[in-house]
């Protein structure tokens, strides 16, 4: 079993910059892709970006590309979501998933509780 907890999430203006975190623990996370969705009010969860342990690609979202990085530090055991530029459509639950691979939520195995990022205009 895997647990994820993300923190990082805020209320920030639009324009400004935030770096979600999160610490994953159990079996061995360094194995296992990880990376971020994020759900918007009333919307549906939507991939947000991944990073694979295995050869280091990683995927954005066409939405955040140029804008967001994924990176992970597998000694510490955590990724993080550095979101740059920030606009208020990026205003949604940001949860960090981990197994499996892809764009799609039942490509996952394990979900994190989520953080709340608000974006103001």
């Amino acid at each position: 079993q895997v647990q994820l907890v993300e923190s990082g999430g805020g209320l920030v203006q639009a324009g400004g910059t935030l770096r979600l975190s999160c610490a994953a623990s159990g079996r061995i996370v360094s194995s296992l892709n990880m990376g971020w969705f994020r759900q918007a009010p009333g919307k549906e969860r939507t991939f947000v970006a991944a990073f694979a342990w295995r050869g280091g690609t990683i995927n954005y979202a066409d939405s955040v590309k140029g804008r967001f990085t994924i990176s992970r530090d597998n000694a510490k055991n955590t990724v993080y979501l550095q979101m740059n530029s920030l606009k208020p459509e990026d205003t949604a639950v940001y949860y960090c998933v981990a197994g499996g691979w892809g764009t799609l939520e039942d490509q996952f195995d394990y979900w994190g509780q989520g953080t709340q990022v608000t974006v103001s205009s």
